[in-house]
């Protein structure tokens, strides 16, 4: 398995319409075993993003998707910025 864990900054006053436009995405990528968008309960423009894939090329893979590819483009306009990033070996969990 593959995972990403990431903190996104919104444009102030963005994070609720970027939040919303990231959750649009969440059914239109295979291999995706959990996608987890949650505010920052400390930052009020931060979110964290947590995705479980089956691997790192079906990650690669889905953003390829002109569905994904729309999504990120709408997103783009309103992130101010990718605070940290962590790629990590997921082994297991509920929901995996």
């Amino acid at each position: 398995m593959y995972g990403l864990i990431g903190k996104m900054l919104a444009a102030p006053g963005k994070r609720e319409e970027l939040v919303a436009i990231l959750m649009e995405s969440t059914g239109e990528m295979p291999g995706c075993l959990n996608y987890i968008v949650a505010r920052d309960s400390k930052d009020e423009n931060a979110i964290w993003i947590s995705e479980v894939w089956d691997s790192k090329e079906s990650h690669a893979a889905s953003l390829q998707i002109p569905e994904v590819r729309a999504v990120i483009a709408r997103a783009m306009p309103i992130i101010a910025g990718f605070a940290e990033q962590f790629e990590t070996e997921p082994v297991g969990g509920v929901g995996l």
